[in-house]
């Protein structure tokens, strides 16, 4: 009798474990505020790496994108579709390393319809090298909503800062922050090293979730639901981002040559509000865009051959790059360089786009040095790279050589 009873309790369980197992393998698990993930690429391999097997999501390297160049991750697909297996939401970020709209389209071009993760999921921008700027980043990520996605800023903090105004984009976009307290083994986060800011969706606390290494996440908001019948919904199609936020009233104190750096402040925000280029607004102040600036710092915002050499025009309805230049006499690409955009830019009502130089305006010459490019030549000078390849005449595919002369 007693053996007759273990055979049908072995039995009994058998049958409630292949049930289980069945519920597992087709049932997606339920993400919520407080839950662990992970992020991989393909440094975890094909198939990812095994973290404690309580996780709920995990977001996957697509591939990255370095100012031109594309490096696909081949470990997405299998990735993505192992999560799903397994009953994990998946969900997909990009490398991000670019500037200006340009790019950005370049970008967003080649991997929004590569993504294997469902309409609605997570799409995050890893911005953390180069020279980001606020608007290429604002657009970017509004095309990933309006390609159907929960678009996510993912980066460290302080490089952010530096570089964006944060403040700006997570009053319109969640972010995904990371910061580390050490490299210890860490299962858990440490909120003590928490990175406190507006809208910070996703917490990544450690790159040691376990020995040997990989990105530890945490969802703080229940984000990490969307795209699996969770708390997100279809929203209406955005609209293009503008390219600035509303100017406020300069700092009048010490005159209209200086402005005084306010909570917030960023360079791009500074040299938005004044017209000017924002390399050229820190090489004014013998800085670069990486340095820091504080509240109370005085920087100079008008320099003799800055704003006061060119005129703008305010984009209208049906503008485009061709009748606007059509107007003042000029070639469209000029006229897209001269904004570093390129005539494949998408402009809208109430833009200012320079359109006039002073015919005063001193042109300078430089030589080109071993190693140079277009962009780099633009960075020492504050200029965009199409506009130094457009006052050459040339194109930023053409071949540039030592000892060659360009105008800057």
């Amino acid at each position: 009798m007693k053996v007759k009873f273990k055979r049908l309790l072995t039995a009994l369980f058998a049958v409630f474990f292949i049930a289980f197992v069945s519920v597992m393998v087709t049932t997606t698990a339920n993400a919520a505020v407080g839950d662990r993930g992970t992020d991989q690429s393909e440094y975890q391999g094909t198939y990812g790496r095994s973290g404690y097997g309580d996780e709920k999501f995990q977001i996957n390297q697509i591939g990255g994108y370095y100012n031109g160049r594309f490096v696909p991750h081949w470990t997405y697909g299998t990735q993505t579709s192992s999560d799903l297996a397994r009953g994990i939401r998946a969900h997909t970020y990009i490398y991000a390393q670019f500037s200006g709209r340009y790019q950005a389209d370049q970008m967003l071009n080649y991997y929004l319809p590569r993504i294997q993760t469902p309409k609605g999921s997570i799409v995050a921008l890893d911005v953390e090298s180069g020279l980001p700027d606020t608007d290429s980043v604002m657009y970017a990520l509004w095309r990933i909503k309006a390609a159907g996605y929960t678009p996510v800023l993912y980066g460290y903090k302080n490089f952010l800062l530096n570089h964006l105004n944060l403040q700006y984009i997570s009053n319109n976009y969640p972010l995904w922050l990371a910061e580390y307290p050490d490299y210890s083994v860490r299962r858990y986060p440490n909120y003590g090293f928490f990175p406190s800011f507006n809208n910070v969706a996703i917490f990544q606390f450690t790159s040691t979730y376990v020995w040997g290494g990989l990105d530890g996440d945490v969802d703080l908001t229940g984000i990490t639901n969307n795209g699996y019948g969770g708390n997100w919904t279809q929203r209406s199609q955005p609209q293009v981002p503008a390219r600035q936020q509303q100017p406020r009233t300069p700092n009048k104190q010490v005159g209209n040559a200086w402005y005084t750096v306010r909570s917030g402040d960023s360079f791009w925000s500074i040299a938005q509000r004044y017209g000017m280029n924002m390399y050229t607004l820190a090489t004014n102040n013998g800085l670069s865009i990486n340095s820091i600036i504080y509240p109370g710092q005085r920087l100079k915002v008008v320099t003799s051959n800055n704003n006061n050499s060119s005129s703008y025009y305010n984009v209208k309805s049906g503008d485009c790059f061709w009748s606007i230049a059509q107007r003042y006499g000029m070639s469209m690409y000029t006229l897209a360089a001269n904004n570093g955009l390129s005539i494949n830019s998408v402009i809208y009502p109430g833009q200012r786009l320079r359109v006039t130089w002073s015919a005063g305006t001193t042109q300078k010459k430089y030589t080109v040095k071993y190693g140079d490019s277009f962009w780099l030549i633009g960075q020492r000078f504050g200029e965009s790279m199409y506009t130094v390849a457009t006052k050459n005449g040339l194109s930023i595919y053409s071949v540039i050589h030592p000892g060659q002369k360009l105008n800057i």
